[in-house]
């Protein structure tokens, strides 16, 4: 009772400190952070509604968790074919015009998989979905790095990532809770209304911080080849530790509604996603504004921290209310460590090439979740289901490893990165972060 208490206490002082902060901001800006703000809430919210429910749902067309996998992981071929070139394209094009091409999928796609339950369709649709995210995300994070003062960058990013875990809060619930009530296909609906409305609020949206300039100078600059990009360490090191995160929410996402039906726990899958929402809600408040002191690096480490956690206590959980504690753990680590590595992606890029380095560094994020499904589903067969969160707990605490050693320019100086002892050598110095 006395945690519940405090964390209620922190939540309240996160509250009060990000209406100071929003307060002060310039009129025109609050109200296009206010704009992207419920715009995202609802894409989210509509991705999030599904999370529960399709598993379940694609498993009373099939037995196979190989299939599950493999459907399930088809999100991310849309992510990881389309991720880059809608990176390049935002950057061109204007965020907006990136973020309502994933607010238009995100509302076409559910109403397929209500109309037609093939597998051989819903690993298309799946695909297709995964385009959603492949435009909104990245779109959604550089416009929020675009226009926040640098000097309060981490904050900004944290208090707007807040739609990731309200999404979470809202969008299994509602689906958890139609989908018992009326079945998959009323479900589908409210997923795509969802993101309509959405699409609606970006209309709200007036501004993209210096949009002319950005896009001139993007469709001038020389932009680094692929290869060069993607295995530039500021941006490997971080792609890296997305894709090893990634394999663990992939893993998550498809077998732990699957993990809690054949352990016959009493609790809406829904309810877990409640409460990793909840801490995920409550912890961004003080981490992004103490990202912005204590650099980027300490907070990444506790944010892997925290996800290998979640894992092993799922490993390990046999009652409700461990399947809840590993719920809290998951949203504690991805509350911190999402809004962290878009921070610290945002202190190493200049907003000519931020949706491109965006889009390139997510890029391990995608493969892990492609990954995830067909892989630990074909590992089940060999180790059980259970083990395969034994595996990702792993995964979690090799991805700790290589963030601790190759974060930054050498082993010591990425170590004391790690542990908030040192500055991002990557970091561009006009960042308010010293290089």
């Amino acid at each position: 009772m006395g945690s519940i208490f405090y964390w209620s206490f922190i939540g309240h002082i996160g509250v009060m400190q990000s209406l100071t902060t929003f307060s002060n901001l310039d009129t025109r800006l609050r109200k296009n952070l206010a704009a992207i703000f419920w715009a995202g809430l609802f894409f989210w919210s509509s991705m999030a509604s599904q999370l529960p429910t399709l598993p379940l749902y694609i498993r009373s067309l099939t037995q196979s968790f190989d299939q599950i996998g493999i459907i399930m992981g088809s999100f991310a071929i849309g992510l990881l074919v389309c991720r880059s070139y809608l990176g390049k394209l935002s950057d061109r094009k204007g965020r907006r015009y990136t973020m309502r091409i994933g607010l238009i999928v995100a509302a076409i796609v559910p109403l397929c998989y209500a109309i037609l339950p093939s597998i051989p369709l819903l690993i298309l649709f799946r695909a297709i979905h995964g385009i959603s995210i492949a435009a909104f995300a990245v779109s959604y994070s550089a416009l929020i790095s675009d226009l926040a003062p640098i000097e309060q960058r981490g904050e900004i990013i944290g208090y707007m990532s807040l739609v990731n875990p309200l999404g979470l809060a809202f969008g299994p619930a509602i689906g958890g809770l139609m989908q018992e009530a009326w079945g998959y296909q009323p479900l589908f609906i409210t997923a795509s209304l969802l993101a309509f409305a959405g699409l609606l609020l970006t209309t709200q949206i007036e501004d993209e911080g210096g949009e002319r300039d950005r896009q001139i100078a993007s469709a001038t600059i020389v932009k680094p080849k692929f290869w060069q990009t993607f295995l530039n360490p500021r941006v490997r090191i971080p792609s890296t530790v997305l894709l090893l995160v990634g394999l663990s929410f992939g893993t998550l996402s498809a077998f732990m509604p699957i993990l809690m039906q054949q352990k016959h726990i009493a609790l809406n899958a829904g309810l877990f996603y409640m409460a990793a929402a909840l801490s995920g809600f409550i912890i961004r408040f003080p981490v992004g504004r103490l990202s912005d002191e204590w650099g980027r690096g300490i907070f990444i480490s506790i944010g892997i921290f925290f996800y290998g956690l979640s894992m092993a206590i799922i490993y390990l959980a046999s009652h409700d209310y461990e399947f809840l504690l590993s719920g809290v753990a998951e949203g504690i680590g991805s509350g911190i460590v999402i809004p962290a590595i878009v921070a610290l992606l945002a202190d190493r890029t200049i907003p000519q090439e931020r949706g491109y380095v965006f889009g390139m560094t997510w890029i391990g994020f995608d493969l892990g979740i492609a990954f995830a499904g067909p892989i630990m589903g074909k590992m089940i067969s060999f180790v059980g289901i259970t083990n395969i969160f034994a595996i990702a707990t792993g995964l979690c605490i090799v991805g700790l490893v290589i963030f601790a050693t190759q974060s930054n320019k050498t082993i010591h100086e990425s170590f004391r990165f790690a542990i908030g002892k040192s500055s991002d050598r990557y970091a561009i110095k006009s960042a308010g972060i010293s290089a």
